[in-house]
Formats: structure tokens, sequence, C-alpha cells
């Protein structure tokens, strides 16, 4: 997969072992308010992340960029990515066989998460939903709720106190009162991103708990606060975006919470056999 399918937030986030200290100051202040530091100069950037105007070019070269305008031109355009809607995609007809055309696209978003998504990040989230002395909370946005809702019940038969977070915003607070210091919390979010989801991050973070962001390649701004970020490739020729690639994410991590836990994890499933047939 070409580096070019990396939006400038997954090269940031991939390539953080790499840079130097003074490098990664840089990054983690774009990171931090991204991506509005890369529109300034790269004087007041470094100034701001209390780096030279030449670290941050060498920080910038290292994400592949051969200039520091090129570089703000893709910001340019990731911000303008962003902040697509349905309307602004429009509803012209992208090909002659939709279908085609929709699973191409599927196949190089499946193709670009798996290249992008940091392994490191993946090993931690797994391991924190592997660990049943933590519970485990999942929420997702309009349309990737549904995909909170696949992993939960999947979660569910291999691990205890995995609980969804339910209801409308109002309510979410009341589920707050579960979430402690070892907990996990897990949300999906894609563009448009979600004020109300932003708004939970925030407090569940504020209590200690480990905020796992399942995302867009552009990065919703939950990952601002986020411990670990997944993020998917989901551009498709439609109105909306693809979930695939959220699917493969979600689905991954199962496959993994699975193998991590084992025995006990296979126990559980005999368990849960044994209830079905004497249900039968």
């Amino acid at each position: 997969m070409s580096d070019s399918s990396a939006s400038i937030a997954e090269r940031l986030r991939r390539d953080l072992g790499r840079m130097t200290p003074n490098e990664k100051r840089a990054a983690q202040r774009l990171l931090a308010d991204f991506p509005m530091a890369g529109l300034d100069s790269a004087a007041r950037f470094g100034e701001a992340s209390g780096v030279s105007a030449p670290t941050v070019l060498r920080m910038i070269a290292k994400l592949g960029f051969p200039s520091y305008g090129a570089f703000q031109d893709e910001l340019k355009a990731e911000l303008a990515a962003r902040r697509a809607t349905p309307l602004t995609k429009g509803l012209q007809r992208y090909a002659d066989d939709p279908l085609a055309a929709f699973a191409a696209a599927s196949v190089d978003n499946l193709r670009a998460t798996a290249a992008n998504v940091p392994r490191d990040e993946f090993a931690a989230v797994a391991a924190l939903l592997s660990d049943p002395r933590r519970s485990v909370h999942l929420l997702g946005g309009r349309f990737t709720d549904p995909i909170a809702d696949y992993m939960a019940v999947h979660l569910r038969v291999l691990r205890p106190d995995v609980r969804r977070v339910t209801g409308q915003p109002a309510t979410w607070l009341d589920q707050l009162l579960d979430i402690q210091k070892r907990a996990v919390v897990v949300l999906f979010d894609i563009r448009r991103y979600s004020a109300d989801l932003a708004d939970f991050a925030e407090r569940a973070a504020a209590r200690g708990a480990s905020v796992v962001l399942v995302t867009d390649q552009w990065l919703s701004p939950i990952s601002k606060v986020a411990r670990h970020v997944l993020p998917a490739h989901v551009a498709a020729p439609s109105v909306w975006d693809s979930g695939a690639g959220l699917m493969l994410i979600a689905e991954a991590l199962l496959s993994a919470v699975a193998t991590a836990r084992g025995a006990e994890g296979r126990a559980r499933l005999e368990a849960l056999e044994t209830i079905r047939r004497e249900g039968d």
C-alpha cells in the first residue's frame, strides 16, 4: 500500500517512533491542535511547539512531504474532507456498475485500513479488551452505533462486564457513574463528528477511563482525549461513508480477544452452548 493512502494524522501517529525528541514535540503539538496548528507558518508552528522552524521542516519531511507548502496543501485538502457532508458529496452517478465500483472502493478501504493502523496501538487495545478486570463500555454515533452494538454482543460471550451505553445523550451521563478508572470506553466516530460523543469522551477520560477511538483517516476530535486511536478508511462512491474499514477493526479486535482469552474464553463459549441446549 502506497504511503499516499495514509492521511497526515495517520502518518503522525504511525511515524512518531522514528522521530527525534524535538520532532516528536512538533508532531504532538500538531496532533493536539489538529489540523489548525499546521496551517500556521513554520516559524509560528515551531514557536508554539517549543522547537525551531528547521525542526518542523524535518518533521514534515519524515512524513513524506518535499516542502512545507506541499504539507499545508494536503492539510487543507484533508480539512475540506473532514467537513464533507452527504450534500457536498452530491448525488451524482458514480459508475455504470455501482456494485463493482463500491466493491472496489471497499477493498481499497480495507487494504488502506490494514496498512495504516499502528500495530502497537492495535495490540494495546486488544490487551485492554481482553482484561476481565476492566469493564468495557461501547458507544457510537448516528451511523456507527450499530458497529458498537455488534462488537458488544460478541465481547459479552468472551468476557464479563461488557456494557452498551444506550439511550439519548442526556441519559449517557447516568451511565458515566459506572465508568471508573480501570474502565475501557470504546467509541466509534466518523465525519460528521458527533459533539455529544466528544463530550462523553471528555467526561469519561476525566474519570480516568481508557478511551479507545475507532474513527476515520482524518481523525475525530475525540482523538485529542483518546488514549488509543485506530483509524479506518471510509471514503466511498456514495453520499455516505463506508463502514467496511470500521468493521474490519472491530472484527480483528474480537478475533484477538478470543485468542487472548484462551481457556477462559472457551469456558464461556461452552457455558453458553449449555444454556442454549437447556432451552431447546
